[in-house]
Formats: structure tokens, sequence, C-alpha cells
């Protein structure tokens, strides 16, 4: 296992370091992957578009890419990651303040190296001909029609704090399958682990291949700025839009992974103390901060008191540690936690019952944020409006499944909708309800289905990506047919002057 390791990673060197010198751009000095970028904005935005230049440049003299040059890239990716998974779990935990090492290498790291897997396995028959059926006749006349997948170009890849690997390398990951260059612009919440990414990224790959731009508010302005072939952004709705606006000035088309309020929505015959452990599992997993986090939770109101004596019950047992909690995820920052305790204060002053684990009933002074089950919920909380990214979970009851569905399709499209219970009434609730996925009887893991798409739908995104979805999401589909030997206009008489072979053809195909 080592041996294959160091071999990945000599490769990876050595291919990144053949291809700097065969190339003569890679010559020029690499300003963007070796310093801080300006604080001029014109400086930043120029310093950008001159690598999205260079990589343009150098996408189009590579064409056609083989698939071994994309199996290579995404090799080269993998090793980064494996080479240095102990530098990336340092670096979020820093970034952090406190995560564990299995959250990270879980959440992050296996995804992403899942998603490169993926890709570099099954490229090669992506790109295979895509055969379509030629309209009736011409199929019979020799004619072929098929769909190449052919990549863009020049893709751009703006990434969130929440999971600083996965949501970099799992779309990267289709960009590089389907054949593209790509720029990337972290996170600036996250600065340690961006500037490692950034970092190694320069050390596996040229410049004409990945670079990564690192910064704040002036980058990720000047980032969705460029004349960009792709650009693919995750995060929250109202930068989204920022995103989506500035793109459009060049007509660049966008992908928008967002978020919303996902629901989960507990059956009659689901067992409560099972659907306790599940939530809470899912709702502290990164202390709630995911964008497919159970956001709230319907009951009936025969289990209400049930489920929250559960939740509260397992919190415990799952968090047991009391003041020093070294399990628990932190909120990424100070300020993020205010707004979680605004949220509380909010829900408490009118009228919420607020109910947490006995061990973190006492005010805390770090960014540690305990399980707290909000009940007594109305409409006018901030909670209930906006999506609440950490571990705060309203719980609803209901008497009617009716109202329920009435309720989540009277709001913005969840990017996620969860179904606990084996009751065909879940069934019913899924064909009514349109989210940008449904999972029964867990939360989460259909996210890490490589063979599944994953993406919004209205509020909560546009466009999917994972596995052949990320590979076509990152292609132009370039339809091209061949005509056989027949020259069918000229025997339907299609040409002028216009004969009654080609008036009979137009009858017959416009009957009912």
């Amino acid at each position: 296992m080592n041996s294959a390791m160091n071999s990945a990673k000599n490769s990876a060197k050595n291919s990144a370091k053949n291809s700097a010198k065969n190339s003569a751009m890679n010559r020029v000095e690499n300003s963007a992957n070796s310093q801080s970028l300006p604080a001029d904005n014109q400086a930043v935005f120029q310093t950008m578009a001159d690598i999205v230049n260079r990589q343009r440049s150098a996408f189009q003299a590579e064409l056609p890419v083989s698939v071994a040059t994309r199996q290579d890239r995404l090799r080269r990716a993998i090793a980064l990651l494996l080479d240095h998974k102990d530098d990336f779990v340092a670096a979020i935990n820093q970034d952090y303040g406190q995560r564990t090492a299995e959250v990270t290498l879980f959440a992050d790291l296996v995804p992403s190296v899942q998603a490169l897997k993926y890709a570099r396995n099954h490229v090669g028959k992506w790109l295979k001909k895509d055969r379509r059926r030629p309209t009736f006749p011409l199929g019979l006349l020799g004619s072929r029609a098929w769909v190449d997948y052919r990549p863009k170009g020049v893709v751009g890849i703006i990434s969130p704090w929440n999971f600083p690997l996965g949501m970099v390398f799992a779309p990267l990951s289709g960009a590089l399958a389907a054949g593209n260059r790509v720029i990337i612009k972290p996170s600036e919440q996250v600065p340690v682990t961006s500037e490692l990414t950034r970092k190694l990224i320069a050390d596996y790959f040229s410049p004409e291949e990945i670079t990564v731009f690192t910064g704040g508010v002036a980058v990720s302005e000047a980032f969705s700025r460029q004349k960009l072939d792709h650009l693919f952004y995750t995060g929250s709705g109202s930068v989204g839009r920022l995103v989506m606006k500035a793109a459009a000035e060049n007509l660049t088309p966008v992908t928008l992974e967002l978020g919303g309020k996902s629901p989960t929505i507990i059956l009659p015959d689901c067992d409560i103390e099972s659907a306790a452990i599940r939530i809470v599992s899912a709702k502290m997993t990164n202390a709630g901060q995911i964008c497919v986090a159970p956001d709230y939770v319907f009951v009936p109101r025969a289990k209400m008191a049930d489920l929250t004596a559960r939740l509260i019950a397992t919190a415990e047992q799952f968090y047991p540690e009391k003041a020093a909690a070294p399990d628990y995820t932190a909120i990424i920052t100070p300020q993020q936690k205010q707004r979680l305790e605004g949220y509380i204060a909010d829900a408490r002053a009118r009228g919420a019952t607020i109910e947490t684990t006995v061990a973190y009933g006492a005010e805390r002074t770090d960014n540690l944020l305990p399980f707290q089950v909000i009940t007594d919920v109305s409409d006018d909380m901030i909670l209930m409006q906006q999506e609440i990214f950490g571990p705060l979970l309203p719980v609803m009851p209901y008497d009617d499944i009716a109202e329920v569905i009435r309720y989540i399709t009277a709001r913005p499209r969840p990017l996620a909708l969860y179904i606990l219970g084996r009751d065909k009434v879940g069934d019913h609730i899924r064909e009514q309800v349109i989210a940008g996925g449904i999972a029964y009887d867990e939360f989460l893991l259909h996210v890490g289905q490589e063979d599944l798409p994953f993406g919004g739908s209205g509020a909560s995104g546009m466009g999917n990506y994972h596995g052949y979805e990320g590979f076509k999401c990152f292609c132009h589909s370039m339809s091209v047919f061949r005509r056989g030997p027949v020259d069918i206009l000229g025997l339907l008489q299609a040409r002028p002057p216009f004969g009654a072979r080609f008036r009979a053809y137009i009858k017959q195909e416009l009957r009912k």
C-alpha cells in the first residue's frame, strides 16, 4: 500500500513538473499561485483574467483531451488528498477551533476521494458516443446521430466553508473528468485550509490546469465577473443571486448549490427511539452546519412529548463530555454563534419552549453550541424563516399529513426532504413535494451516492452534479449528425423547385 501511494505521489509530481517544463506559458511567473492578490479590485480582476486567458489558450491547444490525460489529473488530485490528509485534518481543526479528525476524514476526505475515484474509473465510458436514433426515414438510409460530450473550457468553482475539501474536490472531479481547466475560490472563513489547498494545488498541478485564488470579498467579486465557460457556486441563496447576476454579464452558465429549510416528516408507524437517534446524529454532524441538515421536524401529535424527551436523552448519550466536549464541532465563527443565539432569543421572546442537554445548560464562552430542541414554534420566528445552519431543531406536531404537505409546498422548495417510516403515505408525500432530493429512513447519505445527481430546485439551487451528472454538468452536449450515402433531400424533391414527393411527405407527417 505504501509503495502504491509513493508511486502515485511521485507520478503526480513528475507529471506536474513535466507539464510545466514542456509548456512555454508555465515559464511565466505564476504570481497568483505564489503570493497574495493585491487589494485593488481592478488589479485582482486582471490577475485572474490573465490566468483565465492562459488556461483557455492551453485548453484550446490540447484538444481533444485524452482519457489518459483526464485520468492523470484525477489521480493527481487523489494523491494530493491522500498524501496530505493529516495536514488537512489539522488545518480544518485550526480553522474551526474544534473539529474532530473523524468528522473531517469522513465528511470531507472520504467523499472527495470517492468522487475523484468514481470519475477516474468511469470517464472512459462517459466519453463514448451517446448514440441517438435519427428521425425516420434517415436511419434507414445510412444516416447517424449522436452526442459528443465536449469540455466547456475554463470552469470556476466557488466553495463554502462548511466542508472546505468536499465542496472543492467533488465538483472538481466532474470538471476534470470533463476535460476542463479550473480556477477555484475557496472560502475566506477557513483561511488555513484555503491556503493549504492553494499551495498543494500549485505543487501538484500547473497553473494552466488548476489555479486557486484566496482572499475576501474583492476576490469573490472579481472571480464571478470573469469570462468563464461555467461557474459552479455552493453557498447561501443571497450570495448565489449576486453570483448569478455577475455571471449574467458574460452569459456564463451557472450551477448554484444553495440550501434552504429541509423538513423531516415522522410517519405514524415510525419507531420514535430510532427516529431520535437518526435525527440527533444528523443534526449534530458538523454542529448542524450542513446544507442538507434536517432543519425542522413534523411528528404525530400523540408522539410529540416522547420524541422531544428522546432527542434530549440521545444528545446526552452521544455527547457526555460535559464542559470539555471534545467531540463537539465548534460553530465556525463567533459571529455565526451570535446569529444562532439570536435565533434562540427571538424564539423564546415569541413564546417558544427551548430544551437542551443538562450538561450544557449554563452559558459557554467558547464557540461550542449544544443541541437544542425548540417547540411551540410559530412562523413569525426567525428560525422558521431562515435556514438555521446550526444545532437548533424546531419540532412541530401534526394531526393530518395533508397539513404537513400544505405547509411544505407553500414555502420555497427545500434542498432535502426526509421521511422516516414505512407507511405507504411516504410515497404520497414524495409525489406531492418537490425537493432537491428525498431520503427515506436516513439522513445525509443520499448526498454521498455518486450514481445519483445532487442539486436543488428553485430557491435551493439550479443544476446538479455528482458522478455522471457531474461530468455532464461541465460538458457541452454537442449534437452530431452524419448523413448517409443517400441524398435524402434530393430523393424527397425537397429542394426548389419542390416536387410532388415533398408535398406528399409533408402531408403524411402532419396527419394526426
